[in-house]
């Protein structure tokens, strides 16, 4: 890892300006010096500026491009996963709406009442029948009683037969590292 992949792509080309300018007015200052012997410590020193500032200013250049790149890869993976993230998405909803219209057409089936529909489907979520009540403002007697109705016209013996009846057939799919079929299959 750089030290400079912490700064900002801003600072780290300010920073390398500054290294090159400092190497511009270096350079400019020794041919203006006119020195009759480059051995002495004053042209050593302005010589040392100006190589330090040089290579200064390449490290920072090389900084900001590996940050730009890796700048570049990371947008290109966050592109990948939004595209990965929407066609689940697509998918996903594609399947739950198949899912809710089954469960309506057995619904309707059973001759449920819009309200013991809306009471049912609440049910299958999980939700227990104080939550229910309070969601859909009505007293949890009404809910149970509404409960009851369901179960009596489905003919299942409570909210675990509920959902049982309609999750009880689904499973991953299998997938090529699955070496057994699930205890839960029927063969």
């Amino acid at each position: 890892m750089l030290p400079t992949e912490h700064a900002t792509p801003n600072l780290i080309l300010v920073l390398a300006g500054v290294c090159i300018a400092i190497v511009i007015v270096g350079t400019a200052d020794i041919i203006l010096d006119a020195p009759t012997s480059l051995l002495s410590v004053h042209i050593a020193f302005e010589v040392l500026i100006v190589v330090m500032s040089l290579g200064a200013a390449l490290f920072l250049a090389r900084g900001w491009y590996a940050s730009q790149a890796q700048v570049a890869r990371l947008a290109k993976t966050l592109d990948e996963q939004h595209h990965a993230r929407d066609a689940w998405r697509r998918s996903a909803l594609e399947s739950l709406e198949g899912l809710g219209a089954a469960i309506d057409r057995q619904f309707e089936a059973w001759s449920l009442t819009a309200a013991e529909r809306e009471i049912a489907l609440l049910l299958l979520k999980g939700h227990g029948s104080k939550q229910i009540a309070a969601t859909t403002r009505r007293s949890d007697r009404t809910i149970r009683q509404h409960a009851a109705a369901v179960y009596r016209k489905s003919g299942l013996g409570g909210r675990a037969a509920l959902a049982a009846f309609f999750l009880e057939g689904l499973f991953l799919p299998p997938t090529s590292t699955t070496a057994q079929r699930s205890p839960f299959t029927h063969a």
